[in-house]
């Protein structure tokens, strides 16, 4: 089959986790047999930041790390109706612009044969619910809802017409542990200051115990303002830049421990949803500690794949003892790893993804997945 992505960049990592997912969620479609095609705009910020940021060496390094993925960007006279005559499946990100959203539903409204369906992966619903209730999805054949609590927001508030659950999940052709790799660090945290939605627990769960510890420490991230700069100066831990998103594992690697810092959105109002990073760094093999945040779904086991600690004083006191104690460590990194190969990979989520679209997709994919269901 041909599945068609629009997304808000494909190439840009630059402040855009949905395509860490994306890529991998390719990748395994294409291991399969299937075709696939990502469709962003020409105007996306992210890819925009990405290159005045790091220079257009960045997208070719894109190019050279994901020679499999094929991405269009469309602008203001793109043909969207020729572009889809052949898909099957098309998914829509919910950064995709209102008005393109419609149009797509209108589409498939006129008696275009894919399936069509709307990926939710942020916190909008909640955060600025009135961009989300505008959009006009009573076309779309279902709602990829990236967590429970997001699904049961659009149903409570009746938007699309089937909803469902699709987590994130790691690429794990991709994020793997590299043994080889020489630890050369204590602790390392890869994340976007983001609008100050975690501001004041970035400064409680990472700058401080890494000073009061002494932490040979790195923060690899974007849109750091300069008071956060100047704070991570002060207490001697080094800033990164951005990284693209194939460099993570081998940083990863030369660290012995990482952190997970959720968003205030996620935390007071979509628990149970964690950021893409938690299950890249399982992933990795590397010893994670969270921050307060609520599996609210169980897609761990805390204590087993990772530590919880409920303030600054815990934080010191786990990076302490995993840094300290060689089995500890070790024993996280396996158990997350396991975790992440036993339910939470990219292949994972396509073999969901394929149960939702038996259950949502139109006569003609439906009945592509039962002749390749029959021939297996």
């Amino acid at each position: 089959m041909k599945f068609i992505f629009y997304t808000h960049s494909l190439v840009s990592d630059w402040n855009h986790g949905n395509a860490h997912f994306l890529r991998g969620i390719m990748r395994d479609l294409q291991r399969r047999g299937h075709e696939t095609l990502a469709l962003e705009p020409q105007d996306a910020w992210s890819r925009a930041n990405l290159v005045r940021d790091q220079g257009a060496a960045a997208v070719e390094a894109f190019h050279q790390a994901f020679p499999q993925h094929r991405s269009q960007i469309y602008g203001k006279g793109f043909d969207h109706e020729a572009a889809l005559s052949d898909a099957d499946v098309v998914i829509v990100h919910e950064w995709t612009e209102p008005q393109l959203v419609e149009r797509l539903g209108r589409i498939r409204r006129d008696g275009a044969a894919f399936t069509l369906l709307f990926h939710d992966t942020h916190h909008r619903a909640v955060s600025a619910e009135g961009d989300i209730a505008g959009l006009a999805l009573d076309d779309y054949d279902g709602v990829l809802a990236f967590g429970q609590t997001l699904r049961e927001r659009y149903l409570r508030a009746g938007w699309g017409k089937s909803v469902f659950i699709w987590h994130e999940a790691a690429d794990d052709a991709l994020f793997r542990p590299l043994p080889e790799i020489e630890k050369c660090g204590d602790l390392i945290w890869i994340g976007n200051w983001g609008d100050d939605e975690r501001s004041a627990e970035i400064g409680e769960f990472l700058i401080h115990p890494a000073r009061d510890l002494k932490l040979d420490a790195v923060v690899r991230g974007v849109r750091y303002p300069d008071h956060a700069l100047d704070e991570l100066r002060k207490v001697g831990t080094a800033y990164g830049g951005w990284i693209a998103n194939a460099e993570v594992p081998a940083a990863f690697a030369r660290h012995k421990v990482t952190v997970h810092i959720p968003r205030r959105p996620y935390v007071e109002h979509l628990p149970g949803i964690p950021t893409i990073r938690v299950f890249e760094a399982l992933a990795c093999g590397i010893p994670l500690i969270s921050a307060p945040w609520k599996d609210a779904e169980h897609l761990f086991e805390s204590g087993r794949d990772y530590l919880v600690v409920g303030d600054g004083q815990e934080m010191k006191k786990s990076l302490r003892d995993v840094l300290s104690d060689t089995d500890l460590a070790a024993n996280l990194a396996a158990a997350g790893l396991e975790t992440i190969k036993t339910r939470h990979t990219c292949r994972h989520r396509v073999d969901e993804l394929f149960a939702i679209l038996a259950h949502c997709g139109t006569h003609r994919v439906t009945a592509n997945l039962q002749s390749r269901e029959a021939a297996e």
